[in-house]
């Protein structure tokens, strides 16, 4: 017989909640937020790590959450494009380590190109905080991070890919989008994506965007892929490039070690930043 954990809400344990309505809760909770760590999932339910995991498991065997280290993520067929601003909070951390690690690449009198997404505006605000770079030029497709460079003019150059706006993302796409990043060779692309996968590639959620990230990486000498852990191990809708068409991958500590030695095994080279 199944024995089921207290849940609490603040110090008093208030209720003996089911197993099966607990896995249930866990799957919603993880729904709204696309990826909890095993221990926010304790802190949420009132339960030990153990009984969590084990959760977890049992979710994950029925094929309605995916495991990755340190947690689980909303199961893929439910997924959808969300807003840039739902995004920002999701891996917060994890995306300020990888925006840190991508910085240090650059040097002054280099011109990148920065994709849009919320890990690349982690990487251009750990640009701007290096106070050493000088002439930099910075290419990109989205409205806020040209916003956030705004204040480091003269430090930095902007160039705004032109095109049409697509508010959930605040990104410009074709047709115009792709005009200028033909007639450049830049240093380097910092890219985004919602999916890196030994045998699938690259991959994005829509195909719009998706069409301009193959224009910049066409127009730059050094192809960085910069994506959390949750994006390791996923397959999308629009296929960007392979694996090994990239110079490196940029990741961090929460990547799953399969996935990772996957990758190496394909000869992707991969940081991950801590």
């Amino acid at each position: 017989m199944e024995t089921h954990d207290l849940e609490t809400n603040g110090p008093r344990a208030t209720a003996v909640v089911p197993g099966e309505l607990r896995r249930e809760r866990m799957l919603s909770a993880l729904r709204e937020h696309e990826f909890l760590r095993v221990t926010e999932l304790g802190e949420m339910f009132g339960i030990s790590e153990v009984t969590v995991r084990s959760d977890l498991d049992t979710l994950a065997e029925d094929g309605r959450v995916m495991r990755v280290r340190g947690g689980a993520m909303a199961p893929r067929a439910r997924r959808g494009e969300r807003p840039f601003e739902e995004m920002r909070a999701a891996q917060a951390a994890e995306k300020a380590h990888i925006g840190r690690a991508a910085a240090q690449l650059v040097r002054s009198g280099e011109t990148v190109i920065l994709d849009v997404g919320t890990t690349t505006t982690a990487v251009a605000r750990a640009l701007i905080a290096r106070q050493d770079l000088r002439e930099v030029g910075i290419f990109t497709n989205a409205i806020n991070i040209a916003l956030e460079f705004e204040p480091s003019i003269p430090r930095f150059s902007v160039v705004v890919l032109g095109g049409t706006l697509r508010p959930l993302q605040h990104s410009l796409v074709d047709p115009l989008g792709g005009l200028a990043l033909a007639q450049i060779q830049a240093n380097a692309v910092f890219l985004g994506c919602n999916g890196v996968d030994a045998d699938g590639g690259i991959t994005n959620i829509n195909l719009p965007e998706a069409a301009l990230k193959r224009r910049m990486l066409a127009a730059a000498h050094r192809r960085i892929v910069v994506a959390d852990g949750s994006k390791l191990g996923r397959v999308e809708l629009a296929r960007l490039c392979a694996v090994d068409e990239v110079d490196l991958l940029i990741t961090d500590a929460s990547a799953d070690d399969a996935v990772l030695s996957r990758l190496r095994e394909k000869d992707v080279e991969v940081l991950v930043a801590t």
